[in-house]
């Protein structure tokens, strides 16, 4: 299955839910008490969402993309006020399907690359319908 985008969600930058910030770097090994190491609050949709205006999230469908790290189920956050450049991670929408892929500009031509060696690239062709919604900027992947 291709890697597409499933569902689209507006961000509700209204909501304000700050947690505890911890400055101390969290180690692997032997536990230390962290109470005495909180910093601030920190909100997750100012440290996740730069442009608000211009951002909203998918919920991914398919494996195209698992070796970067993008899975079946992730939601990605997507800005629009971000330029599409070579090697982003992008949402774009071919002859009216949204697909999450890498962008590749190769001796000027344009590629959607998989990052599962089970899918092909794909060559933006002119007569396509092609268009780019958005570079994605963060993944939120459940454990």
């Amino acid at each position: 299955m291709v890697t597409k985008a499933d569902i689209i969600y507006i961000p509700d930058i209204t909501t304000k839910c700050e947690r505890p910030l911890f400055m101390v770097p969290v180690t692997a090994g032997f536990p230390s008490p962290a109470d005495d190491y909180i910093e601030g609050k920190l909100d997750l949709n100012k440290y996740l969402i730069k442009h608000p205006a211009a951002t909203f999230f998918v919920k991914v469908a398919g494996d195209s993309m698992i070796d970067a790290g993008i899975h079946p189920g992730d939601i990605l956050i997507v800005d629009r006020a971000i330029e599409p450049a070579d090697k982003k991670v992008v949402i774009a929408v071919i002859e009216g399907e949204l697909t999450v892929k890498r962008i590749r500009m190769i001796k000027g031509k344009i590629y959607l690359m998989p990052e599962n060696e089970n899918y092909k690239p794909i060559e933006i062709e002119k007569e396509m319908k092609f268009d780019i919604w958005g570079v994605v900027t963060n993944v939120i992947h459940p454990l």
